[in-house]
Formats: C-alpha cells, structure tokens, sequence
C-alpha cells in the first residue's frame, strides 16, 4: 500500500485531534534506530518529507531548559530493551489506542467513523513507511502470541519514557525513515 501527503496529514490530523500527541518523522541514519528516536525526540531533525509533524509541547516553557521535554533523554542501551517489537495488526490498533489518554480502544465511540474506517486510518499512517517496516513500542500489554499487544486486558503496563504519569507510544522503522506516534497523559 503505497500513501501520499494529503492522506497521510489528514489521518494524522483527524486521529490526534483529542490527543496530547507527538507525531514526527526523520530520516533514520543509523544502524542502531534508536539513536536516529533521540533525535527525534530532541527536535533535531526535520520530516525528510516536509509531512505534518504534530508537537502539542512545543511551545511549552521546560523546552527552553530540556529540548527533548516532556522526553526524558535517556541513552540508547536505556531505550533499546523498553521498545518492545510488535506485529503490524498491533501497531494498528495501538494507533487507534493513542487517540487519547488511557492507551485503550475504548476512546473510539467519541469518533463518528465506523471502527473499519479508523483502521483504515491507521493503515494510511503506517503506509508511509513500507511493508517491510518494524514497530516498536514501550507498551507491554501482552498478547498470547509474541509480538503482539491485547487490548481486552483490564490495565496498561508502559516503560515510561516521559516526565509525565503516562506515556504510550509507536516507533516505526524503516530503511530510510524513523517514526513516533507517542500520547502522553498526565492524569
């Protein structure tokens, strides 16, 4: 599946409307992905595309102490083994998931579009950064099934890579890109 700016913006858009989100893509450089998460964390590199980039913190006033705030900077040996891989249909879903607070797929009644028509969303999303993509996650509601999440359990365990109370996140890779759809939930 092959998707292009104007749908890509616009899924972006439409499915972090409600969220406390960061949304970025950048160009992946490394070898060892998550130093290529660093800088996109820290704002240091721009869309190799020039897609929507969605940052609700960045006009908050920590960022002129800590460029990479609300993200805590953690070093790469910290981050590696706290973004766990999962398959595709749970990188789906835990899109669908982080359209609000909670990590739960239980914030899709507030949407008027059918739970197919979500999905579909999200594969858009994911589109951008091919089939042969990786997702990672600091998630750990695990599935029967290794590399998968179950969102039928009653509570979310995450690997906290923010300052605030919740934080729930994807990181997609690809050959040529690195992505971050994260939410973030100080209640």
């Amino acid at each position: 599946m092959f998707t292009e700016q104007t749908s890509w913006d616009a899924a972006v858009r439409h499915l972090y409307r409600d969220a406390t989100a960061f949304i970025a893509t950048g160009p992946r450089h490394h070898e060892n992905w998550t130093l290529d998460v660093l800088a996109l964390m820290a704002r240091a590199v721009p869309d190799p595309r020039g897609w929507a980039r969605i940052d609700d913190a960045e006009k908050a006033p920590e960022r002129r102490e800590n460029p990479t705030w609300p993200f805590v900077a953690h070093p790469p040996k910290y981050m590696a083994p706290r973004l766990q891989e999962i398959d595709r249909n749970s990188a789906e879903s835990l899109l669908l998931a982080l359209t609000e607070g909670g990590c739960t797929l239980d914030n899709l009644q507030y949407f008027t579009e059918t739970p197919e028509e979500l999905r579909a969303m999200a594969r858009t999303v994911l589109a951008r950064y091919g089939d042969a993509a990786t997702y990672h996650t600091n998630v750990s509601r695990r599935g029967s099934l290794p590399g998968t999440l179950d969102f039928t359990q009653e509570s979310t365990g995450y690997n906290p890579m923010t300052v605030f109370t919740e934080d729930c996140g994807l990181v997609v890779v690809s050959d040529a890109e690195v992505g971050m759809v994260w939410n973030f939930n100080d209640a």
